[in-house]
């Protein structure tokens, strides 16, 4: 049996594919009857379905990730990163790490009252909150629902110190909340570049702003006096490993004053996705891609080991951490995490209707 006709891809998709989720008993497969002619595919418009989120703020204890706490206000991501660590997490809602990623997509519109209960419980202790640590608070959604904003506010008023981490030009909005608090020393964004080559970038992250808008937003929130760090993230050898250089030189440009850099890692179906987004942009490159990933994971395409899950081992590796290095000290940068957030101006939030006095 020959392989299935593949359409082109979706217009302003990020994945080719839409992988069986893995938790689901049934499965499709497609087949080449010999009728099927490849053909521009429709359109695919972004559903937006409400989530009444119980709780908000989220905890790990992961050793090498620099925050214990977290808040997403979105599930899914409409950006389509084809590369996104985080396109696995769709399997535990039924649906298909692939496309539907992208176009289903889950709002926690409670998020802002849910934040301020949480903040006043008694006991609560203030640590930096990474906001947007799974899918971007600033994806074009966020332009009509102000989820994010709303977040913000709260975290404004309350002096708690907060790290965004975006690919949306978007978080310029809220420089009215994000300049007073970078400047008090309870916020920083780290803006994620991926490669400075607009096709590519268009290819990538189809509806995450141009290469170009991000690193005008990092100028205007180093001016603005928000601390800012540049994540070239994820370099993906063969296809952008080679402008990590380049990338830091723009940003620091712009501003960027910290930096770091994460290998492209495949978790769960996100394997699939990519290789599909290989062979369909990038065909004489796949294996070899698959190659140089497999020489960092021991031999796997990938492997989660805290520590090394976020760079890899081996030469190639050692080879990327040391540009990296060289590059930092050529452009008088510091590594991701040189910055810590103040928590003693945070005031717990008073609940209740506004203008409302605790009795307590």
């Amino acid at each position: 049996m020959s392989p299935p006709r593949q359409p082109l891809p979706h217009r302003g998709r990020g994945a080719v594919s839409s992988p069986h989720a893995r938790f689901e008993p049934l499965a499709r497969e497609g087949f080449d009857d010999g009728w099927d002619i490849a053909e521009e595919a429709p359109p695919l418009a972004t559903d937006v379905a409400m989530e009444a989120a119980r709780s908000i703020i989220s905890r790990n204890d992961s050793p090498d990730i620099g925050f214990d706490r977290s808040i997403n206000p979105y599930r899914g991501c409409e950006h389509g990163c084809v590369y996104c660590f985080a396109r696995p997490t769709h399997a535990y809602l039924g649906l298909s790490p692939g496309l539907d990623f992208e176009t289903k997509l889950f709002a926690k519109p409670n998020a802002a009252e849910l934040l301020t209960r949480e903040l006043s419980a008694p006991g609560y202790v203030p640590q930096a909150i990474a906001l947007g640590a799974n899918t971007d608070p600033y994806q074009p959604i966020e332009r009509r629902l102000r989820i994010t904003r709303e977040v913000l506010e709260v975290l404004s008023k309350s002096g708690h110190p907060v790290g965004i981490v975006t690919k949306g030009a978007m978080v310029t909005r809220d420089l009215d909340l994000l300049g007073p608090m970078g400047r008090a020393g309870t916020a920083k964004v780290a803006v994620s570049v991926t490669t400075l080559d607009p096709v590519l970038a268009r290819r990538m992250e189809p509806r995450a702003s141009a290469p170009r808008k991000r690193l005008e937003a990092i100028r205007a929130l180093s001016e603005a006096g928000v601390p800012v760090l540049v994540l070239a993230a994820p370099l993906i050898p063969g296809i952008n490993d080679h402008e990590l250089e380049a990338i830091l030189e723009a940003a620091h440009a712009a501003g960027a004053r910290e930096a770091g850099y994460v290998v492209l890692r495949l978790p769960h179906e996100l394997k699939e996705i990519v290789r599909d987004w290989l062979v369909e942009y990038y065909p004489g490159k796949a294996e070899r891609v698959f190659a140089i990933l497999r020489e960092m994971r021991g031999g796997r395409d990938y492997d989660a080991a805290f520590g090394t899950r976020l760079t890899g081992t081996g030469p190639y590796a050692t080879l990327t951490a040391r540009r990296f290095e060289t590059a930092l000290r050529r452009l008088g940068m510091a590594r991701r995490g040189g910055l810590r957030l103040r928590t003693d101006l945070f005031v717990p939030p008073v609940r209740g209707a506004p203008g409302q006095l605790s009795l307590f």
